[in-house]
């Protein structure tokens, strides 16, 4: 009878091993969707059904990895927007969505700092106190774990930089280990990501570095993706209050055709989203 039940143990767990990578491999039925509201709708069964699976497999790397991925897409797709949307007209409303999108940015960090720890014994530790030589042991299979830790870290700074901010060599070190071992993972995102890294001039970053940034991307993705100029417009014409440079840079973003890319025809929705909420803003992003 112990024979019997282990040997169903066993069979249970890798039974949820197979289940945990299908959903890990991620695909495009998802990231192709015309429908962003569809997709909301189902998102978070979905990561409650990651969270459920890591029950049993509270270890496995794919699984943890794609649960911090889900997490923190979800909520710069839907809820960083909804916030961005109500922030003039209705600011307590915009604070409220903040908090909850800050929860779930701090939540998905927790699950990659968890597969990081699993990945690189340590690191955690060594990130916050040598972040520049923490990652020596990365490989360029470990490319998307750095960029969803980097990403999912330095969005909850942005929404509470007086508490985090101290964290951001950790960011930029994970950022940059990945961009060193493969600059075009998932269509340049980690120069994406660069760009707002280096659009914090008091954080060691450039304007020049920024835009360097911005024309890999966008050389990268062959201009088919809103994000690049979303990410300059935001950290550079911003900062240099270049009204005129950020609305031509959100136009150039909304007039991307979403069926240019059609395995990226979800996230170009959800940014052309974003770039318009932004853009209704300019005269609260600009002084002139």
């Amino acid at each position: 009878m112990a024979l019997m039940l282990g040997g169903c143990g066993l069979i249970s767990k890798k039974a949820t091993r197979m289940v945990a990578d299908t959903l890990s491999a991620g695909g495009d039925s998802f990231t192709s969707d015309n429908d962003p509201e569809l997709v909301r709708d189902a998102v978070p069964f979905a990561l409650k059904t990651y969270e459920s699976l890591l029950e049993t497999l509270p270890t496995y790397v794919p699984l943890l990895r794609a649960t911090c991925s889900g997490f923190t897409s979800y909520a710069y797709g839907y809820l960083a927007t909804d916030a961005d949307v109500l922030r003039l007209t209705d600011g307590a409303a915009a604070r409220t969505i903040d908090a909850r999108t800050l929860k779930m940015y701090l939540r998905a960090h927790g699950y990659c700092e968890r597969a990081l720890e699993e990945r690189f014994k340590g690191v955690t530790a060594r990130l916050l106190m040598t972040p520049e030589s923490a990652l020596p042991k990365a490989k360029k299979e470990d490319v998307e774990l750095l960029y969803w830790s980097a990403a999912s870290w330095g969005l909850a700074m942005a929404l509470n930089p007086d508490t985090l901010a101290i964290d951001f060599p950790a960011v930029r070190a994970l950022a940059e280990r990945g961009l060193a071992l493969d600059e075009r993972w998932f269509n340049g995102a980690l120069h994406e990501l660069m760009i707002t890294l280096d659009s914090q001039a008091l954080l060691g970053g450039s304007e020049e570095a920024a835009r360097r940034h911005f024309d890999r991307a966008v050389e990268i993705q062959r201009g088919l993706s809103p994000g690049p100029y979303i990410s300059l417009a935001m950290g550079v014409s911003v900062a240099r209050q270049d009204r005129a440079e950020f609305e031509r840079l959100m136009n150039t973003a909304l007039a991307v055709d979403p069926d240019d890319e059609p395995t990226a025809r979800l996230t170009t929705l959800l940014l052309q989203r974003r770039a318009q909420a932004l853009l209704d803003q300019v005269d609260f992003l600009f002084l002139k």
